[in-house]
């Protein structure tokens, strides 16, 4: 049995090691250029000395008039995250991705809420359309996260800035995490890992959407 769970521990340790070494640096940059990843982005300001930075970027053959819309009205309820819904399902999210541009989901202010789960809630922080969308929250014991929770174990960031270039839009997503103890660290970069996954796939949800790949949508068109 101490043979098993040392060799279960080395074993543990040496994927930790891996995973540092080999992997952390390209997921927290994973599409984005050099410059996008050093390069100064909305909502920076407001976590000015973050203790992790990701930065993920990908580019969409579409005007960023026709990406915004699809960004305005991201969030539960509303048009969804455009990434794993079942996952995000199987821990309650009641998350549907919508693959069309909707109306009434359009107006989005500082302040709002946008949900990523039913009891979960980030703030609208900064909104610059068709540029950037700015959203900040913390996330307390009791699962909720908000921007005025009095006591989180971290605080963060998510800014999505849409850069033209020509025929293609570069979408750029950017996560701050300021830690408020030590031991906040560790469920940082858990969460840091999973939502690579996540946003991985959001960013290519977000550019077929925009580029008429998929659903009914080919173009930024309200429809209702």
């Amino acid at each position: 049995m101490r043979e098993a769970l040392t060799r279960t521990a080395a074993a543990t340790v040496g994927a930790a090691v891996a995973y540092a070494l080999l992997l952390r640096g390209r997921q927290l940059q994973w599409g984005a250029t050099a410059e996008e990843a050093s390069g100064p982005l909305p909502g920076d300001d407001l976590l000015p000395h973050a203790d992790l930075v990701a930065t993920r970027a990908i580019s969409i053959r579409s005007a960023p008039e026709q990406v915004w819309p699809w960004l305005a009205q991201m969030g539960q309820g509303r048009g969804g995250l455009y990434s794993y819904d079942r996952l995000e399902n199987l821990v309650g999210c009641q998350m549907h991705s919508a693959d069309r541009v909707v109306a009434e989901w359009q107006d989005v202010a500082v302040g709002d809420d946008v949900r990523l789960h039913p009891d979960i809630a980030l703030s609208v922080a900064q909104v610059d359309p068709p540029r950037a969308l700015v959203l900040r929250g913390g996330v307390s014991a009791g699962g909720r996260a908000t921007a005025d929770d009095p006591d989180p174990p971290y605080d963060f960031t998510w800014a999505f800035v849409l850069e033209p270039g020509g025929p293609v839009t570069r979408l750029v997503v950017r996560e701050r995490y300021l830690c408020h103890s030590g031991s906040a660290r560790a469920l940082v970069e858990t969460v840091s890992l999973a939502s690579f996954v996540m946003t991985e796939r959001m960013l290519r949800g977000v550019r077929d959407r925009a580029e008429g790949r998929r659903g009914p949508a080919t173009s930024p068109t309200l429809q209702s």
